[in-house]
């Protein structure tokens, strides 16, 4: 085993990989170093529970601040590492620090995408806000009253959780969307249908197909959003857009990018003695049949097992299926599986709200989506990862557990 383990990032998946070392019986140094003042924390509830107020600080964090102390990782926050230098093994970081390593671990992650239009270039509008860590959450708590005009760019999971909760406060909400529908690049029209009727029947508002071209300031706010001809009055503006991933640090060490950090099943980089892991990283994907960067909580966990299996010497490739959740309005919404490549939908209509929308391939369910039904899916994940056999009509009929629709 190593002497020395340096992982830089202190989210999800850093974290969890510091924390399996010392289970897997690591008895080396184990260093994690993250950007952010806070220990490891989880990300989904930003924009759910910790917008709303309904979850303190502290529910955030993935474990007490004093097992990092207990298991004996020397965990180092507010410190951003700037320069890898392969040869001498070593990272340094913003204050010159300089770190050894034996093998270095990158959980760097990503940031929010920003809005690129004329009106922000060299602007920073005090009510426009992103929404990735701790800090961005409570900025835009700050900012937020009943009677406000909300405008939402991105019709993804974030933009989604904001306005749901957003509409519960009091909020006029309106989400732009470039597609012709929610949620395109990662569930199906049924489910995005599904999604856009609870929202209008809580009040919000949707313009798809449209694109901001420029927004329109009045000192340092922006107080209307551009969409060609048409304007829209905002107070507030959230942008949900995506997330680039964090590589700079790994082109900087000249390491292999692409989309990505570029890793190998075992999650090792194009050099041996550094490794990638979560939402930074590109790997290959056995469910997929191809490579693959995926942002999820689900991912960095298994990521970070797969990760800590070849720092000890026992490397294991992951046969996880990809899976997400989101949650708005109460109803928690759960996908596993993608549907690329699948000929069929098969929906299924429980009593209210429960609804859910598979995915089948040449008879094989490939993905599933569902919605207020957690028993449901976890059956479904068990029937993906198998890609089993099913039969169309009988996963049609909420009356048939789902066990029993298999061939």
């Amino acid at each position: 085993m190593t002497a020395s383990i340096v992982i830089v990032g202190a989210g999800q998946a850093g974290g969890e990989l510091a924390t399996s070392l010392r289970r897997l019986g690591y008895a080396g140094r184990v260093t994690l170093v993250g950007d952010e003042p806070y220990p490891p924390y989880q990300r989904p509830p930003l924009s759910k529970g910790f917008l709303e107020g309904k979850l303190p600080l502290e529910a955030l964090f993935l474990r007490a601040p004093s097992v990092y102390a207990k298991f004996d990782i020397d965990l180092r926050l507010g410190a951003r590492i700037e320069r890898i230098d392969r040869a001498a093994h070593t990272v340094t970081t913003a204050a010159g620090e300089v770190v050894a390593y034996d093998k270095l671990v990158l959980a760097t992650g990503g940031r929010a995408r920003r809005l690129e239009v004329p009106g922000l270039v060299g602007a920073s509008p005090r009510n426009v806000f992103l929404l990735r860590s701790i800090a961005d959450v409570e900025r835009l708590r700050g900012h937020v009253r009943e009677g406000q005009r909300l405008v939402i760019v991105g019709g993804g999971y974030v933009g989604l959780e904001v306005a749901a909760v957003a509409v519960q406060r009091g909020l006029a909400v309106t989400v732009i969307e470039t597609t012709p529908r929610l949620l395109s690049r990662v569930t199906g029209p049924e489910i995005a249908h599904y999604l856009e009727t609870l929202h209008r029947s809580r009040g919000v508002a949707f313009r798809f197909g449209a694109s901001v071209t420029d927004v329109e300031l009045r000192g340092d706010e922006v107080r209307r959003v551009v969409l060609g001809d048409d304007r829209i009055e905002a107070d507030l503006v959230v942008v949900g857009i995506g997330l680039v991933p964090s590589v700079e640090l790994a082109q900087g060490a000249g390491l292999v990018v692409g989309d990505g950090i570029v890793v190998d099943e075992h999650a090792r980089t194009s050099d041996p003695d550094i490794l990638a892991i979560g939402d930074c990283a590109n790997q290959p994907s056995r469910y997929l049949g191809e490579r693959a960067r995926l942002e999820s909580v689900p991912n960095a966990i298994e990521h970070a097992r797969v990760a800590a299996l070849t720092l000890i010497g026992t490397p294991e490739s992951s046969a996880a299926v990809p899976w997400f959740w989101s949650e708005q309005y109460g109803l928690k919404l759960q996908m596993v599986g993608l549907a690329k490549g699948c000929d069929t939908t098969v929906v299924r209509a429980g009593p209210a709200p429960a609804f859910a929308a598979f995915q089948l391939g040449a008879g094989r369910l490939r993905a599933a989506d569902i919605i207020g039904s957690p028993g449901e899916f976890l059956v479904a994940r068990r029937l993906v990862a198998e890609a089993a056999a099913v039969n169309p009509a009988a996963l049609a009929d909420p009356s048939i557990p789902l066990s029993h629709t298999v061939l």
